[in-house]
Parts: C-alpha cells; structure tokens; sequence
C-alpha cells in the first residue's frame, strides 16, 4: 500500500509536467505539478477511507490529476 501511495506522487507529477509541457495548461511546471500531486493525494486517501474508484491505482493517479488540473486554475480564475 505505501507502494502505492509513491507510484500515486510519481505518476501525478509525471501528468503535470506533461500538460505543461504540451502547453494544455499554463500555470507553470511547479505549479501544475502540485495541483496534480494534490489532487492525486485527494482521491488516494479518499479511495482508501471510502473504498470506491476505478480498477487500478495508476487510473485513479492519472484521472485524478486530470481532474486537478481541470477544476483548480478555473475555480481561481475569474
């Protein structure tokens, strides 16, 4: 499980560097990694407390992330 929870901070900040560096966000390399590990922390704890996400921990990172970086920069802008 604690495998699992390194893979999660791995696989987040890999998904936020790639959507910066594709230019599908612009918030900034570090900035865009934080809003993914975040995120990718979120629904970890949030899968271990409640038991529900998708078949794999590498889904939950990856879909997670996406989901990060697709609701922080809009809820902050304006």
């Amino acid at each position: 499980m604690f495998l699992v929870l390194f893979g999660t901070v791995v696989i987040a900040g890999i998904v936020g560097y790639t959507a910066e560096r594709t230019g599908w966000t612009h918030n900034g390399y570090l900035q865009s990694i934080i809003i993914c590990v975040g995120g990718a922390f979120l629904f970890y704890f949030i899968r271990i407390m409640f038991g529900f996400g998708f078949a794999s921990p590498g889904m939950n990172a990856i879909l997670s992330s996406i989901g990060a970086l697709i609701i922080v920069p809009f809820h902050w802008r304006k």
